[in-house]
């Protein structure tokens, strides 16, 4: 299958953002003989900044097989940005609306074009305190499953220092270095088919996750938590928490004045 063309907007956001990029961040790219030359794929990726999925497609626009991201659907209506996000052919996700599924269609009809697309399989900026890799949703699984492609692990490191997760302002000084580093595909032929049930799809994301921060671990050179951060567990226990916290409080209040209850009930008598 032929490689997708640049195209004039994707050339066009490479002269606006890869002189930035080159000024702000120094480079460190390896694993780019893992990208396939032809034929569609996914790329799997941690995300870790708002920043970080400028410094992976600077990485992969360099490999020559630009990738389609799955980006929410709010960022096509932003004026210069939205025609940007049109124009390079990104696919818009829209989360819990009736064209949720829309976003797969689109990924599963490019992948079998011949194209590269690529996942955030934790679908947002990871919220474990250290940045590694968290639990992830089904959808990088559940496409390559259905196409049987290639899925290519990527792990990244980097942009984070420069805008930290969920911050506003750069850090700029001194110098950050893009770590990016891509992994061969990963094996995930003892899923072919069988039937995609939530287990199975889980456990192929799984795997990816897993191929993922292994890489990333090649690049911090620190060993990752054995079970990775769950923000639904954590939400969990968060409630569990709080509503211990309050039925303690609760009990504290109580014993307070049961003293004074128990005085005025005396002088009662």
């Amino acid at each position: 299958m032929p490689r997708r063309r640049i195209g004039f907007w994707y050339r066009f956001a490479a002269v606006l953002c890869k002189p930035p990029l080159v000024v702000l961040i120094k480079r460190d790219w390896r694993g780019m003989e893992h990208i396939p030359a032809e034929g569609g794929f996914i790329t799997a990726v941690n995300h870790n900044s708002h920043v970080d999925p400028l410094a992976y497609a600077h990485f992969q626009y360099n490999t020559g097989r630009v990738p389609r991201f799955l980006a929410k659907s709010g960022l096509f209506k932003k004026g210069f940005v939205g025609a940007a996000m049109r124009g390079t052919g990104q696919i818009p996700v829209y989360r819990e609306t009736t064209d949720a599924l829309s976003a797969f269609r689109a990924a599963i009809d490019a992948v079998e074009r011949g194209e590269c697309v690529a996942f955030y399989p934790e679908g947002t900026i990871t919220r474990d305190p250290d940045q590694w890799p968290m639990t992830a949703k089904t959808g990088a699984a559940r496409v390559a499953l259905q196409t049987k492609c290639p899925v290519i692990p990527v792990a990244q490191w980097g942009a984070n220092e420069l805008l930290p997760p969920y911050a506003k302002k750069l850090h700029v000084f001194p110098r950050k270095t893009s770590h990016v580093l891509a992994g061969p595909p990963v094996d995930l032929t003892r899923f072919y088919g069988k039937d995609m049930s939530p287990d199975l799809l889980k456990e192929a994301t799984e795997v990816i996750m897993a191929d993922i921060t292994r890489l990333l671990e090649k690049i911090r050179g620190a060993k990752a938590p054995e079970t990775p951060y769950d923000p639904r567990r954590e939400r969990i226990e968060q409630r569990r928490r709080t509503a211990a916290e309050t039925e303690q409080l609760e009990s504290r209040a109580e014993s307070a004045t049961e003293p004074k209850v128990e005085q005025e009930e005396g002088q009662g008598t």
